[in-house]
Formats: C-alpha cells, structure tokens, sequence
C-alpha cells in the first residue's frame, strides 16, 4: 500500500466532482464506502491499480494499491480538479451567477485515461442508463481482474484496450449489447487513443456526444458540449430561458460562455431547473431476448 495526503486551496465538492465517473450504483470499478470514502479500479499506465480517498474537511487522504498505486497516487489531484479553473467562468447574468455560488465546490476534475472515459460512453449512445449501467457491469465483472487491495470482492479493474478487442460475440449478447455497439468498441481498439483524444470522431460509431462525455472525463475539457444528448438540452434551455430548447438552442444560449459550456452544463444538471414527468419512462431494451 502507498499513501499521499494532499490539502487542495479551494473549497472541494468530492461528489460532486468524481460524481460523473461512476456507472450507476452497481459500478464494480467505482464505489461509495460508507464512511464517506471513494473507491476506484482502474487500468494505469504502470498496470491494474486501486486508489481509495477520503477527505476530513481540510486534507485528502489517499491510499493506493497494485502496480499502479504510484501512478494513481501522483494524478489524484488532478482527479479532483487541481488543474481547473471555475473562476474563469465569468457570469453575464443573475442565473449563472446563482448557479457558480450553488456549485461552489464542483471541480472539472480529469482521469488521463482516455479507453477507461470512451468505452463506456459507446456503451451509453442513444440508450437509457439502465441499460447502458447493466451492460457495464456484466462486461467488467466477466473480463475485468479483481481489484487490488482490501476491496469487496465483486470490486473489478476494467480489462485494459487491447483485451476488448477479444471478448466473443456471445458474451457482448449476454451484456445486452447489440452488434453496432459491440464494433464500434472492438473498432476503437486499433487507435491510441490516449495519445488522439483530439481525433476520436474519425472512429467509426463515435460522434460527438460520445467524445463530449469521453473527454469531460478523460481530459477535464470545460468547454465540450454534449450534442445530441436526449436530456441536457432541454435542461440547459429551462435553466438559462425558462424554454425548452433543443440542441441549435442550446449552443446558442451557452455562446456568451465559449471556453466554459461544459462548466454550465455541469452546474445545470446539479442545480439548474427539472422538467415535469410526462409520460412513460423510455423503455430499458434487452437484446439478450433476441
């Protein structure tokens, strides 16, 4: 085990900054523990690797296990936003204002693993949560090792790239993944992409929405926006006009805030205005059956 402890100079929202890279409650490579602490497996550039932290109100404490502890350890601040930036978020307008003081403590933070940000989210295109969540899990629990350290053991590290590649047809069916998910993720394994994370589009099955939601996690980008999003917009539009928009309305309203959209859209989702239920929920789709 190796240790770090690390005191940030701003007020820190751990929640809500790490909150995003969580897969919904049954994460195997992401957990709460009950005494306020982070958990998080992942696949390091030095090897499979644990890092769990916890805060006491003024200092982070984190421990780390596996090859890749050093590595987890050393990017920890950067998890947590220490390369942000809010303040250069500038409001033009009494919303936006309200939404920076609510949010004070949310942080762009950035994982600098860009496979570990990109499969999920092919995972997530055009599908609810639900079903996006249960395949992840399935796929990471099958083919994932167990996580290093004093984990649970249902707690697994996701299989590093090139070990998507050869996952068989059957077991991406059992995740209930149909096939033009399952090539665009077998697809993306010929590119480094942790080296052209700038040049994900040109991947097949991978658009904009999918590198919006890759690189606000993998590089802590605080201005992508996520086009093409079923819910977002309609958010964003409630939030700064009142209206519901769509996306040519969202990009408009988010213009006076170039360089900071991802920023708003962030604070939207946490503070900004809900719409009312109307309606069945979109249904959760199971290819398993099929």
């Amino acid at each position: 085990m190796r240790t770090r402890d690390w005191v940030p100079p701003w007020p820190l929202d751990i929640r809500a900054t790490v909150g995003l890279h969580r897969r919904g409650s049954g994460d195997p490579s992401f957990v709460y523990g009950r005494d306020g602490s982070v958990w998080r497996a992942v696949h390091t550039p030095d090897g499979p690797g644990t890092l769990t932290f916890r805060s006491d109100g003024t200092t982070i404490s984190g421990r780390a296990w596996g090859p890749g502890a050093q590595w987890l350890l050393e990017q920890m601040p950067d998890f947590l936003g220490a390369r942000d930036d809010p303040d250069a978020l500038v409001p033009r307008d009494d919303v936006v204002r309200e939404l920076v003081r609510r949010a004070e403590g949310l942080r762009i933070g950035r994982t600098d693993r860009v496979w570990a940000a990109l499969v999920p989210a092919i995972l997530e295109q055009k599908v609810v949560g639900a079903e996006a969540f249960r395949a992840w899990r399935y796929l990471v629990r099958r083919y994932g090792e167990r996580a290093p350290g004093p984990v649970p053991d249902t707690m697994r590290v996701p299989p590093p790239q090139s070990e998507w590649a050869r996952i068989p047809n059957w077991e991406w069916h059992r995740s209930g993944i149909e096939p033009v998910r399952m090539r665009t993720i077998r697809g993306a394994t010929a590119l480094d992409v942790e080296r052209h994370h700038d040049r994900l589009t040109l991947l097949r099955g991978v658009g904009r929405w999918t590198e919006a939601e890759t690189r606000i996690r993998a590089v802590g980008d605080p201005d992508v926006v996520n086009v093409g999003d079923y819910h977002i917009p309609k958010l964003v539009g409630l939030t700064l006009a009142g209206v519901s928009v769509d996306d040519d309305g969202m990009l408009e309203l988010l213009e006076p805030y170039a360089g900071q959209r991802q920023r708003i859209i962030r604070m939207v989702e946490r503070h900004g205005v809900r719409p009312e239920r109307r309606g069945a929920r979109m249904t959760v789709r199971d290819y398993r059956e099929f």
